[in-house]
C-alpha cells in the first residue's frame, strides 16, 4: 500500500480513471457493478481484466475492498476533486507551460464556450476578487 503522499500524487491510468469514476457516481460497488457501468460505456471489456484491474487498484491503495460479505465490495480510497486536480495541474504544466491563464485564454479562444459559460466564469473571477 502507498503512503499518503504517494497517494496524493497519484495519476491514474485512464482504465483506472474509468474505473473510479464509476465508483465516485455510484459509491462502493462489486466487481460486477463496476464491469457491467464498464461495458455500457466502451467495447467489452471481460469480467477477469477488470476484476484484476481492481484488485491490482487495491494493492496500489487506491481502492478499500470489504470482504466481510460474500460479494467484495469496493470503493475509492482517493476524492474524486484531488485526482481530476493532480491531473489538471499535470495538464497545465505540460500543454500551458504550468499558467492556467494561458489555458483559459486558449479555451475560451474556440467556439465551444457558451455565453452562459463566458457569464459564470466572469461572476467566479469576481467572487474571487472579493475574497481577496
Amino acid at each position: 500500500m502507498k503512503n499518503n503522499e504517494e497517494l496524493t500524487a497519484f495519476v491514474p491510468t485512464k482504465t483506472e480513471l474509468n474505473v473510479l469514476e464509476i465508483l465516485w457516481e455510484y459509491g462502493p460497488s462489486t466487481v460486477r457493478f463496476v464491469h457491467d457501468k464498464l461495458n455500457e460505456q466502451k467495447e467489452a471489456v471481460i469480467y477477469t481484466s477488470t476484476l484484476k484491474l481492481m484488485q491490482v487498484m487495491k494493492e496500489k491503495g487506491v481502492l478499500n475492498r470489504d470482504e466481510s460479505q460474500m460479494k467484495h465490495i469496493y470503493r475509492a480510497v482517493l476524492k474524486e476533486d484531488k485526482v481530476k486536480g493532480n491531473l489538471l495541474i499535470r495538464f497545465v504544466d505540460q500543454f500551458y507551460q504550468g499558467s492556467p491563464s494561458r489555458m483559459m485564454v486558449s479555451l475560451l479562444g474556440t467556439d465551444k464556450t457558451s455565453a452562459e459559460e463566458l457569464q459564470q466564469l466572469k461572476d467566479m473571477i469576481n467572487n474571487t476578487n472579493l475574497k481577496k
